[in-house]
């Protein structure tokens, strides 16, 4: 697996994230975009107390322990993939900085085949930890949760009995917003395509945002269907982002 790429040494530079000290940058420009530009209510939720700083180390932990925890495929190779996206550092010459951060993750529900997902929350987030006696909470995570990864894995799920059962799926991409519009996102993306090819021609997924559709379909990605939360009456007030699921087809 090729761990870097960039257009020029001073320009974008995409790498794998490999020690866990970048993850508080890394959920440092996740909020930005989350929980400051989208004003996501399903990501807030997924990370209570994302403004202060106890919630911001919770949440870079949480990030840490998935990436701690990674498994592999039958072939050897990791089913997920953090990646960071540095640029020269405006303020400190000579320096780079983080700009972008993504997630790829192989997925199947075959055995060996990738990390099998499900639409049960608590296989993403342990939801007594997050809000330990709030039922309330506990419900709108499930049912937001179960809504968002509901196509990919009935996609998969279909996949499941074709020669290519897997998928290299965008899980999450984000540009902090100092960053925008150069490019970032692009390089992230690329990376992950490139690297389902090399995967023996996988076809990738994801639910792209209001803001990542339009660079993902540039890219390949072909749109399939909105994202339909279905959530009670109580939580209708809330903030669910606008997430499109799309897909590329076979790599080969």
């Amino acid at each position: 697996m090729e761990e870097q790429k960039a257009s020029k040494p001073s320009d974008i530079v995409v790498e794998i994230i490999n020690n866990e000290q970048d993850f508080a940058a890394a959920f440092t420009i996740i909020s930005k975009c989350f929980g400051r530009q989208t004003n996501d209510a399903f990501w807030q939720a997924m990370n209570p107390g994302w403004d202060t700083r106890e919630g911001s180390t919770a949440g870079t932990s949480r990030m840490v322990k998935r990436w701690q925890n990674v498994t592999r495929n039958k072939s050897g190779e990791p089913n997920t993939v953090h990646l960071k996206a540095t640029v020269p550092d405006p303020n400190n010459p000579g320096k780079r900085v983080m700009a972008g951060v993504a997630i790829w993750a192989q997925l199947s529900m075959v055995d060996g085949m990738g990390d099998k997902p499900s639409t049960d929350a608590s296989t993403a987030a342990d939801l007594d930890e997050l809000y330990p006696g709030d039922g309330t909470e506990q419900k709108f995570l499930r049912q937001c949760f179960a809504s968002f990864v509901s196509q990919r894995v009935e996609t998969l799920e279909k996949k499941a009995t074709t020669s290519s059962p897997a998928t290299f799926s965008l899980d999450l991409c984000v540009v902090d917003p100092d960053f925008q519009r150069r490019g970032i996102a692009n390089k992230l993306v690329e990376w992950g395509l490139e690297e389902a090819k090399n995967r023996g021609g996988l076809e990738s997924t994801t639910e792209g945002s209001s803001m990542g559709r339009l660079v993902y379909q540039k890219l390949g990605f072909k749109p399939v269907e909105e994202v339909n939360y279905v959530v009670d009456p109580e939580f209708q007030d809330r903030k669910l982002p606008p997430n499109l699921f799309m897909r590329t087809g076979s790599s080969t």
